[in-house]
């Protein structure tokens, strides 16, 4: 199994980046774990001090669990993957069933941040953005996706987004084996890391046979 890690700032384009591989691939081959999924759960917290929790640390990813779930994949084993609400700030007790397959993406800021987790990855990629245009989307997100109003996202953004970047996602970037510049000018390193994929899962059908 292939296994890669995709991060990125904030707003960067990883979700992008992924979706673009994806439609020039066959999808049935690959599985994508987002670490959205992994936020530790606090439902024994009220609403309102979950509301303050950093988000942005490495620290509120349950990485343990996350790479427990690579592993298992990785040796031919089903998940439980949980389900996380960006509404509520903690898990909604549902789950989805992940079954192995060829290739495995996994996306987040913080996916280039844990030592264990880098240990699972064949192939580690950093999504590169202007900052200004990273706060633009993350604004569109969080207004239109997950109900927050200006003031809060702008709040979050001064005082845990910004600093959390520049002291762990920034730094991780050194850690991967490709960057992929701004969205306008990825073209051919979305081709590369297509290639990449491409190539393994033809290795990987031609040795089923």
């Amino acid at each position: 199994m292939l296994t890669i890690g995709i991060a990125g700032g904030t707003g960067s384009g990883k979700t992008t980046v992924v979706n673009n591989v994806l439609r020039k691939l066959n999808v049935d081959g690959v599985n994508v774990l987002s670490q959205d999924n992994y936020y530790r759960d606090n439902q024994h917290l009220p609403l309102a001090d979950r509301e303050l929790l950093n988000y942005d640390h490495p620290k509120s990813i349950d990485f343990e669990l996350l790479t427990q779930h690579v592993q298992a994949l990785k040796r031919g084993e089903s998940i439980h993957q949980p389900v996380y609400s960006f509404v509520t700030h903690s898990r909604t007790g549902d789950y989805t069933v992940v079954q192995p397959k060829e290739v495995l993406i996994v996306e987040g800021i913080l996916v280039l941040t844990s030592k264990e987790l880098l240990k699972e990855f064949d192939l580690k990629v950093y999504v590169q953005t202007d900052s200004d245009e990273r706060l633009i989307r993350r604004i569109r997100r969080d207004t239109q996706e997950r109900g927050r109003d200006l003031e809060e996202v702008l709040q979050r953004y001064q005082t845990t987004l910004k600093p959390m970047h520049q002291e762990f996602i920034e730094p991780s970037k050194n850690e991967a084996d490709l960057i992929i510049p701004n969205m306008r000018q990825n073209l051919m390193a979305i081709e590369i890391l297509t290639t990449v994929i491409y190539h393994s899962l033809k290795k990987e059908n031609n040795a089923a046979r």
